[in-house]
């Protein structure tokens, strides 16, 4: 049978995408992954891990016999890694720009990284970067645009009107 190859990831379902990014984890800590621990890792049963790993195989993403270790192949784990840069870019971005706690960030990254371009992640990386190394000394959330928005913003309604009017809370 002939391997299938996607020509990039936009061919990948988010739940693929997930199963690489968890055979990816596991394996960077256990060498290699079982259908156990990605079961366990996505919180899933093991038929529908299977299922799965067949057809990543089929893809030429993994290599995968029943009871036998899973590993990626070069193209899987290409894959696989781009996957994690965006998490973690999404996840810099929420925490260290917008200020957002850890665990929030980490489960919003994981819901937007399977849908968020590469365009989109690469500008968002490159805003963090700036941020981190503005020679002002960098933009905190707390202290700046935060603050704006504490102090100017009440529930979805702001209290400037367009042209830096400011505008009383009855209207």
């Amino acid at each position: 049978m002939k391997k299938q190859s996607p020509d990039s990831q936009d061919r990948l379902s988010a739940s693929q995408e997930d199963y690489l990014e968890a055979i990816y984890h596991i394996s960077v800590e256990k060498m290699a992954a079982r259908a156990k621990d990605i079961a366990e890792y996505l919180d899933v049963r093991a038929s529908s891990v299977t299922g799965a790993l067949r057809l990543l195989g089929k893809m030429g993403l993994v290599n995968y016999a029943p009871y036998d270790l899973i590993t990626l192949t070069e193209q899987g784990c290409a894959a696989a890694e781009e996957i994690v840069r965006r998490h973690k870019a999404l996840k810099n971005f929420f925490v260290k720009v917008l200020g957002i706690d850890i665990e929030e960030a980490d489960e919003a990254a994981c819901k937007m990284e399977h849908s968020v371009s590469k365009n989109i992640v690469g500008r968002l990386v490159k805003y963090s970067e700036y941020i981190e190394q503005c020679p002002g000394g960098g933009i905190a959330w707390e202290g700046e645009f935060g603050g704006y928005c504490k102090k100017h913003c009440v529930g979805t309604a702001c209290r400037l009107a367009p042209g830096g009017q400011r505008q009383t809370e009855q209207e």
